[in-house]
């Protein structure tokens, strides 16, 4: 199993990459906000190519940017690798708010080294259990996204976006038919850290409308004035 450890506390660092070495793990360790952030987008790039799923022990407190910054940055560019937050700060409201911003699972220090690996090995089948049930290629009526090459083609005929236009694309062909409100969207594209109050949820959708369905008799993207937006095929919302 890959294994990133961001952490940056040589002691502890230490602690895990030995004891984790010793039960057959592959290792990687980062000591900084920045360095952990760069080293997890590599590896979610490699799971999505075919590679191993990498399990992320993310400690809260780190130079630079915190943990709960980085969890925050690769939830919003639907980065799904597991995460376990590991941190000293043991309150209800910590742990919560690490959970809010995407953290899989919650470790407080001190933590027995048993513990640690139930909790890595638990993450590590549920992150391959979502991997193996997540397909490369959305489709909706004649719209599709590769997320391999986040290739977008309406009735056969490639449009150009830009990066957030395709992770709030691939939110909305995720679960065809769901209406996402805009809270979630900014949560899950922009970062939670968005000012709530902000437009720029409309102006995306806006801007993805006049790409996807410009042109073409049947929308794909529709509005519920007041509750959110959704993605579905027109035929199947008839039935």
């Amino acid at each position: 199993m890959n294994i990133l450890v961001v952490e940056d506390d040589a002691r502890i660092a230490d602690f895990l990459q030995r004891g984790l070495r010793a039960e057959g793990h592959r290792l990687q360790v980062a000591r900084t906000g920045p360095e952990g952030l760069a080293m997890a987008q590599e590896a979610a790039r490699g799971a999505r190519t075919g590679g191993d799923t990498t399990v992320i022990l993310l400690d809260v407190m780190l130079p630079s940017m915190s943990g709960l910054e980085v969890c925050q940055t690769l939830r919003a560019a639907q980065v799904s690798l597991p995460i376990l937050m590991l941190t000293a700060m043991a309150t209800l409201e910590d742990r919560v708010a690490g959970l809010r911003l995407g953290a899989d699972d919650y470790l407080c220090k001190p933590f027995e080294f048993e513990e640690l690996l139930a909790r890595i090995e638990a993450l590590a089948r549920r992150g391959r259990a979502q991997h193996q049930a997540t397909p490369t290629r959305l489709c909706v009526a004649d719209l599709t996204l590769d997320r391999e090459t986040m290739r977008v083609t309406r009735a056969g005929r490639d449009l150009t976006l830009t990066a957030r236009e395709l992770a709030l694309l691939e939110l909305l062909m995720s679960a065809p038919g769901r209406l996402f409100s805009r809270e979630r969207i900014l949560a899950n594209v922009w970062g939670t850290s968005e000012d709530p109050l902000t437009n720029v949820v409309d102006v995306y959708i806006r801007r993805l409308r006049s790409k996807i369905d410009d042109g073409h008799s049947a929308p794909l993207i529709h509005t519920l004035r007041g509750l959110g937006y959704r993605l579905e095929d027109p035929g199947s919302a008839a039935t």
